[in-house]
């Protein structure tokens, strides 16, 4: 019979997966990693049990008692908020024979009931009632074994909450590393905060988790897989993007396997906050100034200059990535199999903003990251072609992500962004030590 779980590979094989030749500017990955289960198996231990993970926004849980519930890679979990404003993220799994206490996405109340036998759970997850109590021993939960089970490390930063599966795992702000700076920029969009707009937009693939990481960062397939979203924009308000010969923008290793491509006023699209189009009507351009010149006073030139004219599209390890761009984006996708993962993403906008400014910011986010916007079912496409390509991995091993090795400041057309990631990548599956020379580099 043959087993469930295919073996791992072992520690030579697990080696030989990067071919990291800096002497002779070649990077290369093979293509077994987006294809073998075993391998997902060691991500599931090696990455997804050891990284922070993002859960979800302090503003989705704003009130007292409300909450959500989210799985981040089969672990049902329930994020609330008490009556003193205290966050805490417990398993959604109840402590007597392993049901779900909550079955809604979200909502606010003040306990959950587990629909199996009516064991009765507060907002912090501590067991407040169970039915029959008179057949157990009056002090049953007194060491608090019966409440629900705290998710081993769950921290905030500028809203942003994260949980970790490792006890051990260093605190959220040292994980972050220079990626906390580009989570302030986004904070410091809206003078009052930020808040996630709506509901969650759901979609899967059928391509490997790690494609997406390489896709979001990645400026080389703009121009041809989502050329129609530019000649839309170019019939719009008459723009005209054109790639420079030595590319355009820049990269940056953040650390920790995080990365970002970045730009100052060179894409032809608008932002809400606040670089106004011509296809918003003349009729929005005194407002957008007006936001751009509340963003100068409030944060000064150069942070001013990042939120107003800058974009940028930054993955923070293994699976979070924020879009920076037209709008707002926060998305993460978890693998379901090999070759398949399931996507979600929120937009996130400032408190307060007018309802002319938010109605800009949503056209926005649908009509070029949304599900059915330009630009997503063009990278799903892609994505899935090339998964489809990858069962034939033994025949064609390898993938390149060599771009830009020769250059000491490579643009967003070039692949540092994807080199950061596989060495990061790459030093967690084999359990490298991670060094400077390990984890930098051209």
């Amino acid at each position: 019979m043959q087993a469930i779980n295919p073996p791992a590979p072992g520690p030579s094989a697990l080696a030989n997966l990067i071919d990291d030749d800096r002497a002779n500017s070649r990077f290369r990955v093979n293509r077994r990693v987006l294809v073998d289960e075993a391998i997902l198996q060691l991500e599931r231990t090696r990455i997804f049990e050891k990284c922070w993970l993002y859960l979800g926004h302090e503003s989705e849980v704003s009130k007292p008692g409300s909450y959500v519930t989210r799985s981040l890679v089969d672990r049902p979990l329930v994020l609330s908020r008490d009556a003193d404003g205290k966050l805490h993220c417990f398993y959604n799994v109840c402590t007597h024979r392993g049901a779900a206490i909550c079955r809604e996405r979200s909502g606010t109340q003040r306990t959950f009931t587990c629909p199996y036998h009516a064991w009765v759970f507060d907002i912090q997850g501590n067991l407040v009632r169970m039915p029959g109590d008179d057949s157990m021993p009056s002090d049953v939960n007194c060491d608090g074994e019966l409440n629900l089970r705290r998710v081993e490390r769950m921290e905030s930063f500028k809203g942003f909450v994260f949980v970790c599966f490792d006890p051990e795992a260093q605190p959220l702000v040292e994980y972050l590393a220079d990626a906390a700076d580009y989570l302030a920029y986004v904070a410091e969009h809206g003078p009052q905060g930020m808040e996630v707009v709506g509901g969650t937009q759901e979609y899967s693939a059928r391509a490997n988790w790690k494609m997406l990481s390489e896709n979001s960062v990645d400026g080389y397939h703009g121009m041809s897989t989502h050329s129609t979203y530019f000649d839309y924009l170019r019939s719009r308000d008459g723009t005209v993007l054109k790639r420079p010969p030595g590319g355009f923008g820049w990269t940056r290793n953040l650390g920790n396997g995080h990365m970002v491509s970045e730009s100052l006023g060179e894409m032809a699209w608008g932002r809400p906050y606040a670089r106004w189009v011509p296809g918003w009507g003349e009729e929005s351009r005194a407002e957008v100034a007006e936001i751009a010149s509340e963003i100068y006073e409030r944060l000064g030139q150069e942070r001013g200059d990042i939120v107003v004219r800058g974009d940028r599209n930054m993955v923070i390890f293994p699976n979070l990535v924020i879009n920076d761009i037209m709008a707002v984006t926060i998305r993460t996708y978890q693998p379901t199999s090999a070759g398949g993962m399931h996507i979600s993403s929120w937009s996130l906008a400032p408190v307060g903003e007018s309802a002319s400014s938010r109605d800009r910011r949503m056209r926005n986010f649908v009509e070029f990251l949304g599900p059915a916007g330009f630009a997503t079912p063009d990278d799903v496409e892609m994505l899935e072609s090339a998964q489809k390509g990858y069962a034939a991995y033994q025949g064609a091993p390898w993938n390149d992500a060599s771009r830009g090795m020769q250059k000491s400041n490579p643009t967003k057309t070039d692949e540092l962004q994807l080199r950061t990631f596989w060495r990061r990548w790459h030093q967690l599956i084999t359990g490298a030590e991670a060094t400077d020379e390990l984890l930098q580099g051209p």
